[in-house]
């Protein structure tokens, strides 16, 4: 049974996803050790944003350090692993720091929890494992397209997890959201790169390709989600999407946006904010059939509720002032 007033850890908690679950799991009543990004301007990220609280210990460092993920482990219950690097035109650039990141990082996580016996790893995959859907709904046997190095080392990262399960019995889940949205997030993603550029008062609105469409999950419903896979018991060993089962298109979510904010504008198209072809993940639908079936999970915002609601929290002025719209944010 879990214990809502235990100790759970977020890694990657100053982060998007990350700083909403923190701030979900304290509303339940957890004592959570939040891991920063250790930085010399000691910022705590989107933590900075999240009131204090004396359940609330944030700690500073880096997975890719093996006795620091012990060190932070110790006397924790549940683990959420979420802390990556996620930006997928980066990782054309620099993917040897993907590998560093997400599958070292993550074997330090998995060997950091079987150490310290914690009683829960949930271990945070992506979507973007699948690539593009040769099937939809997307279930969790679908096969495994490594269409970008961060995508590769995602699913590097998820078969690391795995195999501690197999040859150790870590007591794991692994999560996988599908396409995540809402206040915080960087502005590499679709949503809040048309949104900043509409605010900012821009009528050209610089874009990718906007014929691939996407299944997308408000980050509230996505950190219910984690929070669901880490409390529910006898589900070790699986891997889980946490999705909605629709989809929409980048125009379709284009257009919705610009209706919501009451703007016309137009879509033009950047050429450096296109994948290179072959790279391009075309269609993502999720089945959330398992985690449906597993747990009392369901997602509570539609599209359109969702992105009324990251509308408002991006045309605040202090939250709009820390985005720059007029820069490709990769």
């Amino acid at each position: 049974m879990v214990k809502t007033d235990s100790t759970v850890l977020v890694t990657g908690a100053d982060g998007f996803i990350g700083s909403h679950l923190t701030e979900a799991l304290l509303a339940k009543g957890y004592r959570v050790r939040a891991l920063a990004q250790y930085n010399s301007f000691n910022n705590w990220g989107w933590l900075e944003d999240i009131a204090a609280n004396v359940r609330l210990e944030i700690v500073c460092g880096d997975i890719r350090d093996a006795d620091f993920c012990r060190t932070i482990s110790r006397d924790i219950d549940t683990v959420y692993h979420l802390a990556a690097l996620i930006a997928i035109p980066y990782s054309y650039l620099a993917p040897d720091s993907y590998v560093d990141t997400n599958i070292k990082g993550t074997l330090n996580m998995c060997q950091a929890a079987r150490d310290c016996g914690v009683r829960r790893i949930v271990v945070t995959s992506t979507s973007e494992v699948y690539g593009t859907a040769i099937y939809v709904p997307i279930d969790e046997k679908h096969p495994r397209q490594p269409q970008s190095p961060y995508s590769a080392t995602k699913i590097g990262a998820d078969a690391i997890a795995k195999s501690f399960y197999n040859a150790f019995d870590l007591p794991l889940v692994i999560a996988r959201p599908f396409n995540t949205y809402g206040p915080r997030q960087s502005a590499r993603a679709i949503i809040p790169t048309i949104i900043t550029q509409i605010a900012a008062g821009n009528t050209q609105i610089k874009l990718g390709d906007l014929s691939p469409t996407r299944d997308f999950n408000f980050v509230e419903d996505t950190a219910a989600g984690f929070i669901a896979l880490g409390e529910t018991e006898g589900i070790e060993g699986r891997e889980i999407n946490i999705a909605t089962g629709t989809e929409i298109s980048m125009a379709d979510t284009f257009a919705m946006i610009a209706r919501l904010m009451g703007r016309e504008v137009d879509e033009v198209t950047d050429p450096e904010r296109l994948r290179p072809a072959k790279s391009e993940v075309n269609r993502l639908c999720g089945d959330n059939t398992l985690i449906t079936s597993l747990t009392d999970w369901r997602p509570h915002h539609t599209i359109e509720e969702g992105l009324a609601k990251t509308i408002e929290w991006f045309c605040r002025p202090e939250n709009l002032a820390k985005y720059k719209p007029d820069i490709y944010n990769r």
